[in-house]
């Protein structure tokens, strides 16, 4: 919880930078502590350190990084903005040395000797979160802990709840004494690696390049398994300052005496050394020996380029800005002329007077098109302070235009019609197309639909060549592409800027209300087990996305079933990420300390009557989907984990079979899913019985699946019984 009136408050840099923006120099802070502030030249995150820099004048900055490189743009940055003397403290002598090796083993003998000399625990660096679990995966045939560790990990472990799908593979790595750490798990299996490692009790860590971002894991030895990453567009070496912020978090202070980074050479070096080992006694042998070379299209790299970046400092940080329609709703907020303010701070971001004039431009563009959709309104006379717009009055308490193209997303709603079946999905579909693109899952759903329609076109007759030819145009599922593309267009002609923010189709949550899937079913059916935080965290931002950009105006109680479930599935697959953005979200009334709200246990399942409803009626029509697709044991694997009475795959076949004799189909659907042909006996109970009327072709609606829903049950497993 947050009590705004402490003397002393830890947040993230962008809390601070809203803060800055709503309230710039009459904001209550005196004192800003920053670390890690590396950050202010990343592409995402940087703004709000430029922000919370140059809009704060009236606070004292103490600024932290090992990294910062040359800071003459930011100490003149700061003395002109405080009009306080600007300090550097620089050359400070790490309290645990460093000590660089370069490997010339295999990995397995790398970690053997490291781990029986002492120098666990280990963060093996992988360039690919694929690869950091292939990697631990690998690893369990190794025996890193012994039976009274592992007795100490099982119970640090205690009664945590592993979900189905990668959870199940996750907790026999823990148990070998072996994590894994990555933005694709969860949050809550991050916070549980990082956890056990506190405690002493994982030998080897097997990552990302995450750990550079100042993750709380103490490590003795940091190992290196490449010097290359892929940045988002291409292959590349890394930077020194990426370089060195990882191999900084080797050694712990008071801990261990020294901290060891080591670096495994690429595969074809290692083995060239190997054979050069061989025959070193051996001149003849040796001249004719065929040195391997780097693969095709390898990013290579050598023991001088090791050398290199153990000496170099890192490089110039340079600010990253670009204005938005957050910011500029923010900056709405305080009593002072918005382009002026919104001048101020692009000058003090970047020195480039083009790039200036760009993001004024782009600044601009952006508030026409707020008052365009009658978001900001322009106030008759100005306030005291100058400011000449207000935002407009009946917008829900927590709107927001978080994307680049939420405003274009404000004027596609008001082409959809409300009456029309399906209106809530095409709501989605719209906001879907103005988030970022999740490209493991769109892979996966691609993957999935040319795997479908391969064995379509071969049922069917197609030839290779026809078959080829046919899937190349298959791609993942992109509703409403060509009518937003039309609006996308239009929207453009006047707004130059959304050139640069091209439209995003895609369905993933309309896709998982259409399949009628929970979270572990949807990453069954994709085969998502590796990407599952990245698809936790699409599903949040989708979420906060739906509450905070469509008006109240374009809602509707299907909506409101669908926000409310969507919530519902983030908060009960992992809980932090809801609780912790509503907790910000309710601001003082539910955040102060010693408040009930505080000391309340996590809301059960069964706690959002409303989205508990309607997981109940996904779970039925999940049935109703499979029941349409004739496949018994499918059903059957529905109710594997239940206890109790369950259908088999034979009775569901029988079931099926008799209605398959009275009737061609199944419907399924927006008819089929209609609230009428979904029934709860008495909801006052603990125990619903419910009912799915089954949409026949005839019309007669005498097939039902009945079900029995376990409240208590459901709450203590924290997903549906």
């Amino acid at each position: 919880s947050v009590n705004p009136d402490a003397p002393i408050i830890c947040c993230t840099a962008e809390i601070l930078a809203n803060i800055a923006l709503r309230e710039g120099a009459s904001a209550d802070v005196q004192m800003v502590v920053a670390d890690e502030y590396h950050f202010i030249a990343d592409p995402d995150r940087g703004w709000a350190w430029q922000v919370a820099t140059s809009e704060l004048p009236q606070a004292q900055f103490m600024i932290m990084s090992a990294t910062l490189g040359d800071v003459t743009g930011l100490v003149d940055l700061l003395t002109a903005r405080t009009g306080r003397p600007t300090e550097v403290l620089a050359g400070a002598t790490r309290p645990v040395p460093l000590v660089f090796n370069w490997s010339l083993t295999p990995l397995p003998e790398t970690l053997t000797e490291l781990v029986h000399t002492g120098a666990a625990p280990i963060y093996l660096v992988h360039p690919s979160q694929a690869a950091a679990t292939e990697q631990a995966q690998g690893l369990m045939s190794m025996k890193l802990v012994d039976t009274q560790a592992r007795r100490g990990i099982v119970e640090a472990i205690g009664g945590f709840r592993f979900a189905r799908g990668f959870g199940a593979t996750l907790v026999k790595m823990l148990r070998a004494g072996i994590g894994v750490h990555h933005a694709g798990l969860l949050p809550k299996y991050r916070r549980l690696v990082e956890t056990l490692a506190q405690q002493g009790l994982l030998r080897v860590i097997c990552g990302t390049d995450t750990l550079g971002v100042g993750i709380n894991v103490p490590i003795r030895t940091v190992v290196f398994t490449t010097l290359s990453k892929f940045d988002g567009r291409r292959q590349r070496l890394l930077r020194a300052r990426e370089f060195h912020q990882i191999a900084g978090r080797a050694g712990r202070p008071g801990f261990d005496p020294v901290g060891n980074v080591v670096v495994q050479a690429p595969e074809y070096q290692i083995e060239n050394a190997r054979v050069l080992a061989k025959f070193a006694e051996d001149e003849k042998k040796l001249k004719s020996v065929r040195r391997k070379k780097p693969p095709e299209g390898f990013v290579n790299y050598t023991e001088a380029s090791f050398e290199r970046l153990v000496a170099a400092q890192p490089e110039t940080l340079h600010a990253r800005l670009e204005v938005s329609h957050s910011m500029l709703l923010n900056l709405l907020q305080r009593d002072e002329e918005t382009g002026a303010a919104l001048a101020r701070i692009v000058r003090a971001a970047m020195a480039d007077p083009g790039q200036q004039r760009k993001q004024l431009r782009r600044a601009v563009a952006l508030g026409r098109s707020l008052l365009e959709a009658g978001v900001v309104v322009r106030r008759t006379t100005p306030t005291a302070g100058g400011r000449r717009y207000d935002l407009a009055p009946g917008l829900q308490d927590d709107f927001a235009l978080n994307q680049p193209l939420s405003a274009f997303a404000m004027t596609a709603l008001d082409l959809l019609d409300p009456d029309l079946d399906g209106y809530e999905l095409d709501v989605v579909s719209v906001i879907e197309a103005t988030l970022e693109d999740p490209m493991a899952i769109l892979f996966a759903q691609q993957s999935k639909a040319r795997g479908e329609t391969v064995a379509e076109l071969k049922a069917e007759g197609y030839d290779y060549e026809e078959r080829r030819e046919i899937l190349a145009e298959v791609s993942w599922p992109q509703p409403l592409a060509e009518e937003l593309s039309e609006v996308h267009l239009a929207f453009a002609k006047t707004r130059p800027w959304l050139v640069e923010h091209p439209l995003r189709p895609k369905a993933i949550v309309r896709d998982m209300v259409e399949r009628a899937m929970t979270f572990t079913e949807y990453v069954a059916f994709y085969k998502l087990q590796r990407s599952e935080g990245l698809l936790l965290r699409y599903l949040s931002d989708a979420w906060r996305a739906l509450r905070q950009t469509v008006p109240a105006a374009f809602h509707t109680d299907e909506l409101d079933d669908l926000i409310a479930w969507l919530g519902e599935l983030v908060r009960a697959t992992d809980s932090s990420l809801v609780d912790e953005w509503e907790a910000l979200a309710n601001g003082d009334a539910s955040a102060r300390t010693g408040s009930a709200d505080a000391a309340a246990p996590v809301r059960p399942l069964t706690g959002n009557s409303r989205a508990f409803r309607v997981l109940v009626r996904n779970a039925m029509f999940r049935r109703v989907q499979l029941a349409a697709q004739d496949d018994p044991d499918g059903l059957a694997g529905l109710e594997a984990d239940d206890s109790g009475p369950i259908l088999s795959g034979a009775d569901w076949d029988e079931a099926l079979g008799d209605y398959y004799d009275e009737h061609d189909t199944i419907g399924t659907g927006s008819a089929a899913r209609s609230p009428s042909f979904f029934v709860i006996g008495d909801d006052r109970t603990r125990r619903w019985q419910v009912t799915q009327i089954i949409d026949d072709p005839a019309g007669n609606h005498d097939w039902q699946i009945r079900a029995e829903v376990d409240l208590d049950a459901s709450d203590e497993l924290g997903e549906l019984a």
